[in-house]
């Protein structure tokens, strides 16, 4: 339906609390972008606040390639919501008797294309990651105040992104994407434990920088790795693959996005223009 006909209830808990959970999904060439790997780790997330979904993966496996095709998206986003649903003023979840579930099919364009080539300037947060025993960041969760608020921060500050530290004060993630750097010939992203999404983008760049034989370790980062790391770069369904040259106004390496960062930028733009798998 166009969007102005789309409504959502004013008592529903997705509205009211951020009880719910959401999944950001790209299409290319028409075809949707791992698009069962984004619907279990929606059902995963789910599950972790006890919201029953009201249809299976399939079901919305299909919902989903008919919203793309309804709206005549060949290359654009999805942004698919599954809510608690409508309930009363207070907060017990369990007078929510019918999860509302609604698929976004539109275009999307984080970064400027500029930035791509030459890549992009970050801050580090005052912004604590919320604590795993507090809101596990693994739940792709309605309430992201906690990354909203770094991202007023960066804007403030006039760059596009903010990394965010988590309680022992390693990297964690960016408000939106996860990190990776290079240093002396290793690629190095933060791990599970050090409180991130287990982004998708993230994973799949993984995969493409073991096709190409990067080494690659998972382990804690500091702000000072970052600062004297030879490269860097972010990943995100959004923002897919761009290139980082500065952090808190340190330069990363000579300025420039480093060949790692172009390499599988290029890799990745090549999977999805020549492939995109769903699954």
């Amino acid at each position: 339906m166009p969007p102005e006909q789309a409504t959502v209830s004013v008592f529903d808990h997705g509205l009211l609390y951020g009880d719910g959970v959401f999944e950001g999904i790209r299409v290319y060439g028409g075809r949707v972008f791992k698009l069962r790997t984004h619907l279990k780790r929606l059902y995963e997330s789910a599950k972790a606040i006890r919201l029953n979904i009201p249809q299976s993966i399939d079901e919305l496996f299909a919902a989903t390639q008919e919203a793309v095709k309804a709206n005549g998206v060949t290359n654009g986003y999805i942004r698919l919501c599954v809510t608690r649903g409508a309930g009363t003023l207070g907060l017990n979840p369990f007078v929510c008797p019918n999860p509302n579930t609604f698929i976004i099919v539109d275009a999307i364009t984080l970064y400027p294309a500029e930035l791509y080539e030459n890549g992009l300037s970050v801050i580090t947060s005052s912004v604590m990651r919320n604590h795993p025993a507090a809101l596990s960041p693994r739940i792709k969760s309605l309430n992201y105040l906690n990354n909203i608020l770094a991202k007023i921060e960066a804007i403030d500050a006039g760059v596009l992104e903010a990394i965010m530290l988590n309680v022992n004060g390693f990297v964690a993630e960016c408000t939106g994407d996860n990190i990776f750097i290079m240093k002396n010939g290793t690629l190095l992203t933060p791990p599970l434990h050090a409180g991130i999404l287990e982004g998708v983008t993230m994973l799949t760049v993984i995969d493409l920088a073991d096709a190409a034989g990067i080494p690659l370790a998972r382990q804690d980062l500091s702000k000072h790795d970052l600062y004297v790391a030879d490269e860097m770069f972010l990943t995100g369904t959004a923002a897919e693959v761009i290139p980082v040259t500065k952090v808190d106004n340190r330069v990363i390496g000579n300025g420039e996005p480093g060949p790692v960062s172009r390499q599988l930028v290029q890799a990745f733009r090549t999977l999805v223009a020549q492939n995109a798998p769903e699954d």
